[in-house]
């Protein structure tokens, strides 16, 4: 939950513009407003507004908007340069800051009319390394199904359906807990789910996804059920819509007792996993997979025929004909 009191006014109306106009999800809100208080708190430290270096005991609801106008390009780029040098932010990190200064910025100038420029308007995006996603084998993804499924806890139902729908589905840890009982449809194999920008689409099912959902629904509970979640398909133990952190929980406790790395792999290098192993023995289109994924560009879901290249060279390199 956002504080707005601790918010100048500017602020406020940005993220409610975000909001209403831009139909930004409420993790997107959340990110913006973040951002944005570190911003204006590094601001108030540049201008010398402020002889306090404890970012925690900086208040910016008092930024008034002439202090805003004096923002030129150079003082953003020594808010980017504060964040690699001293913060150690990496490269994603700093272009996530970097564009919401730039939407920020943007709707101060076009849209409120506060600004008569827009300092952010030639700012660029750090250039990012394209790393090669982490993912489970095919036998190691097998054998966290397998300890999953053989798991002596009251919830293994519950835990097995999520891992099932990690491994086949390769959906968003968000659009997990999400997913609404209503959301389902078994007779068509498919169901739908809010995605990243708040934007719907179809995931489609196959037969080990409906077995495992239909599998947890016989013991989901009945009652008792808080009221704000009695359409999530996912419960916790309080019988209230199941959070990102247990489900992390989850595949952490599950990975561990497969013997896998858990600093290696994680929820996300589950969506990893789904999405190779679907690219390698599925013959998937490339764009059918960007939509199965939900990527607004195809340039990143172009890192899974990366992975399927990388192996290519692998197989060469085993020939055993290489060590004549």
């Amino acid at each position: 939950m956002i504080n707005r009191e601790n918010n100048p006014e500017f602020v406020n109306s940005f993220l409610d513009y975000s909001i209403t106009i831009l139909n930004k999800s409420p993790n997107s809100i959340k990110e913006y407003n973040y951002d944005l208080s570190m911003f204006l708190k590094y601001m108030k430290i540049h201008f010398k507004l402020t002889d306090e270096k404890d970012f925690n005991n900086i208040f910016v609801n008092d930024f008034d908007i002439n202090t805003l106008r004096k923002i030129t390009l150079e003082d953003i780029h020594s808010f980017v340069y504060f964040l690699a040098v001293n913060n150690r932010s990496k490269a994603a990190t700093r272009a996530r800051k970097i564009s919401t200064i730039r939407i920020f910025f943007k709707y101060l100038t076009i849209k409120a009319k506060l600004l008569d420029v827009n300092p952010a308007q030639n700012l660029e995006t750090p250039k990012q390394d394209k790393r090669m996603p982490k993912y489970l084998t095919l036998e190691d993804s097998q054998k966290l199904l397998g300890v999953t499924m053989q798991d002596d806890n009251r919830n293994k139902e519950r835990d097995f359906a999520i891992i099932t729908l990690f491994l086949n589905c390769g959906m968003r840890l968000s659009e997990l807990v999400g997913i609404n009982l209503k959301d389902i449809y078994f007779d068509d194999y498919k169901m739908t789910v809010i995605g990243k920008g708040n934007k719907e689409r179809t995931i489609y099912l196959n037969k080990a996804c409906i077995n495992a959902i239909k599998q947890y629904l016989t013991v989901r509970p009945k009652e008792g059920i808080h009221f704000n979640s009695k359409d999530a398909l996912f419960l916790s133990e309080r019988r209230e819509r199941i959070s990102k952190r247990t489900v992390q929980y989850i595949v952490e406790k599950e990975l561990r007792k497969a013997g896998l790395d858990t600093s290696k792999y994680s929820t996300h290098k589950l969506r990893h996993t789904a999405a190779t192993l679907m690219y390698q023995y599925g013959s998937v289109d490339i764009r059918a997979l960007q939509e199965l994924l939900g990527h607004a560009s195809i340039s990143t879901t172009e890192i899974y025929t990366h992975v399927a290249n990388e192996q290519v060279r692998d197989a060469v390199e085993r020939n055993p004909l290489n060590q004549l």
